[in-house]
């Protein structure tokens, strides 16, 4: 699986731009805030209708403009796929397959596979448990439709739920409809349980290996699924702690309190890791996601690497870039001095300056 390439119009700071890409090592280098990123969050935006920086479709809107347009091929196993993609200041974002409008965002899942690593991502064990749930479903909704579809439905019934316990402050009647909703999220919220269970088990399976080598081989790291709740207990936890769910006007249990362990040996890192741990562990992950989408879909996902390869010593850059040789890889950093250093055969290598990019020969 490979972007081919990419137009874009009105997009971020890009007024028109029109991108081919190697399907090996593509480098976007320059400064700070010239746009760099902006091209790998269009790529990503392609795959899965959502920015990695969560920013709503006005906000990827060129300044002064009133719409913006994204269009992708991709090549998966020799079949080529044109993705188009409408943004719109008060209306939600038109989105096309090969010219084929589509109704629901969901039916474009599935078409463009990729893993996203910036900075941030280094930070995912240290930081709260949001960000654990984020990196969940967000792999998980690329993977499985069927993921996708319950996790929206148990979003919007949790919505609906918690909303019904504030109405219910003024309203005391409305907890006789309570049980409508309590039976529909435990229903739902238990497919949820159960799928990222099986999700944190595969990816067990391959982190522990990629882990071991990266710490030379001094560290066992250990993921482990820390559920607010075992599905075979939601429907009981819910009912015992409903007078606790009344007062405080929100829902206490759920896959939407969930947790992600992080532990090398008893050591649970997300508190007592060091900074090198942490990160070694973050980049462990990135790398084991990479293998297990391989695995799940039978081809190769696309990488997108955002500047952060300055955030790693010599030893975890040369070991992440020596295990991407074959996946198509857009990266972008500020310089070129790594790669020159390490020898890194780079494909394809643009120079990114004020919304502008100018294709380079060599470095």
């Amino acid at each position: 699986m490979i972007i081919k390439s990419i137009e874009l119009q009105n997009f971020r700071n890009y007024e028109d731009l029109n991108i081919s890409f190697d399907e090996g090592t593509n480098i976007f280098y320059g400064d700070n805030a010239q746009g760099k990123t902006n091209i790998l969050e269009a790529a990503y935006l392609s795959g899965t209708t959502k920015s990695h920086k969560c920013s709503k479709d006005k906000e990827m809107i060129r300044f002064g403009e009133q719409e913006s347009h994204i269009r992708t091929v991709v090549v998966k196993k020799d079949k080529e796929y044109q993705i188009d993609m409408h943004l719109k200041h008060n209306r939600s974002k038109g989105i096309a397959i090969n010219k084929v409008p589509i109704k629901k965002a969901s039916e474009l899942f599935g078409i463009l596979n990729m893993v996203f690593f910036s900075p941030e991502d280094l930070n995912i064990i240290k930081n709260g448990p949001a960000e654990r749930r984020r990196f969940l479903d967000s792999e998980l909704c690329q993977l499985d439709k069927i993921y996708l579809s319950d996790l929206t439905t148990y979003n919007k019934i949790l919505n609906q739920r918690n909303k019904l316990l504030k109405d219910m402050v003024y309203r005391p009647d409305l907890k006789d409809t309570l049980p409508v909703w309590d039976m529909q999220l435990v229903e739902t919220g238990r497919k949820i349980i159960r799928r990222r269970k099986q999700f944190v088990d595969e990816l067990n399976e391959i982190v522990h290996d990629i882990h071991y080598r990266i710490s030379g081989e001094k560290e066992d790291l250990l993921l482990q699924y820390e559920p607010s709740i075992e599905d075979i207990f939601f429907e009981d936890e819910l009912s015992r702690v409903k007078e606790r769910d009344m007062r405080q006007c929100m829902t206490s249990v759920g896959p939407h309190r969930d947790d992600l362990l992080f532990s090398i040996g008893e050591v649970d890192i997300r508190k007592f890791g060091s900074q090198g741990q942490q990160r070694t562990s973050a980049l462990s992950l990135k790398l084991s996601e990479i293998e297990l989408v391989k695995r799940s879909i039978h081809d190769t996902p696309v990488l997108l690497l955002d500047d952060v390869l300055s955030e790693l010593d010599s030893n975890r850059q040369n070991y992440l870039l020596n295990s991407i040789h074959d996946t198509q890889t857009l990266i972008t950093c500020t310089g070129l001095d790594e790669f020159v250093k390490n020898r890194f055969h780079i494909n394809k290598i643009f120079k990114v300056v004020q919304g502008t990019t100018e294709e380079r020969k060599e470095i």
